[in-house]
């Protein structure tokens, strides 16, 4: 049986790719130092590994959960909001509970656009976004992310038709994969562009919790008329190193919210109960892992920031998320590099081109493995001479 046309159009898999070369060069007994991942390394906190036992073993979590998720989760997204950031949600309207953020990520021009209407995409961005474009059968067009402006877009180069035609804006502050950081000021000039265009705007909150030298990161939630216009997403996968167990929420208008709940009630019965008990203590229980989890990405930043300056590879600190987004030596792409990095120094990155054509120049490097193994990839690094002390 062939594939629909819908499958067919949808972009290979960049992260794949990655990791099939990461894997074959692992399988030549080859030791790789992988800065190319974007999947926490720690373990997800026993305090919620205990929520989800007790509750497995609760037989009314065995059956069909209400279609929407539990009122208690969506109650613990709402008080989590509250306490983070000061944001009143109803949980019965304004939020959504989603298969990971990437599902509502997917979903939403499939719930609010009609085919052919346009999006509007970060460059550099996570590849994932265009999942949605052959599968809702919609157009897109992009906006580039660059460093003079501290990769936060500028609005003034859309065009009007651009501004007049588009449905979607999506955003992701903290960012991937740059680390960049959102100001207040920056989702308020959001605002203004959505409520004058009537665009829809989409905040990728995947990094939320993950901000350095004491900066936290913030919801575009906060800014006034924000739910007016948009929905922010959020995912436990990076705050509670709880990626594999897959739960997060949409947060914000009403109506986004209502149209995502309507397209999976015709996907999916919500998620398995227990895990729904357990993302509750998560985002209710002791937040002290919360604290010890930045603390430790940013004393790894910190390190990689070092060693890379000490082989006179000049760096700027990211501010948030756990990446940082490093230039390439001039006479290189940024998948020659990466490749180079691989073949020669066994060290795995992700190639800045891989998230889009404003990504050339660049490459990921990823915070998820422990300072000693940065320092040893630097160092691999350093004996290839790419760099100027």
């Amino acid at each position: 049986m062939k594939l629909s046309r819908r499958v067919e159009k949808l972009p290979s898999q960049f992260f794949a790719s990655l990791a099939a070369k990461v894997t074959a060069a692992v399988k030549e007994g080859r030791d790789i130092i992988n800065l190319g991942q974007g999947n926490p390394d720690q373990p997800t906190p026993p305090h919620i590994i205990h929520a989800l036992q007790e509750s497995a073993e609760d037989p009314i979590t065995h059956k069909y959960s209400p279609f929407r998720g539990t009122d208690e989760l969506k109650q613990a997204a709402a008080q989590f909001y509250k306490r983070e950031y000061n944001v009143d949600l109803d949980p019965a309207s304004e939020i959504a509970i989603l298969f990971g953020s990437k599902i509502g990520l997917v979903e939403l021009p499939l719930a609010v656009m009609n085919e052919g209407e346009l999006m509007l995409l970060p460059d550099p961005g996570y590849p994932d976004y265009l999942s949605s474009v052959p599968l809702a059968n919609v157009t897109y067009e992009t906006f580039a992310l660059l460093e003079e402006n501290n990769f936060l877009p500028d609005y003034s180069a859309l065009t009007a038709e651009q501004k007049k035609l588009a449905k979607l804006l999506y955003l992701n502050y903290p960012n991937n994969p740059t680390g960049a950081v959102a100001t207040k000021e920056f989702f308020e000039e959001t605002v203004a562009l959505a409520e004058e265009n009537n665009i829809g705007i989409v905040h990728d909150f995947a990094y939320g919790a993950i901000g350095f030298d004491g900066y936290q990161p913030v919801s575009f939630l906060q800014t006034k008329g924000a739910k007016d216009v948009g929905v922010e997403l959020y995912t436990l996968s990076k705050t509670y190193n709880m990626a594999g167990w897959r739960v997060g929420f949409a947060a914000g208008n009403q109506d986004m919210i209502e149209a995502i709940n309507i397209l999976q009630d015709h996907l999916f019965v919500s998620l398995f109960p227990a895990v729904q008990k357990a993302a509750e203590e998560a985002l209710l229980g002791d937040q002290g892992c919360v604290t010890s989890l930045v603390e430790r990405y940013e004393q790894r930043r910190n390190t990689l920031m070092k060693e890379c300056r000490r082989i006179g590879w000049e760096v700027t600190a990211p501010k948030g998320s756990f990446f940082a987004w490093l230039p390439v030596p001039k006479t290189y792409t940024s998948e020659e590099f990466a490749d180079y990095l691989l073949k020669e120094a066994d060290v795995a990155v992700a190639a800045g081109n891989g998230f889009g054509k404003s990504g050339e120049g660049y490459v990921r490097v990823g915070l998820l493995v422990d300072d000693d193994r940065i320092r040893e990839a630097i160092q691999r690094i350093e004996k290839l001479q790419l760099f100027q002390k």
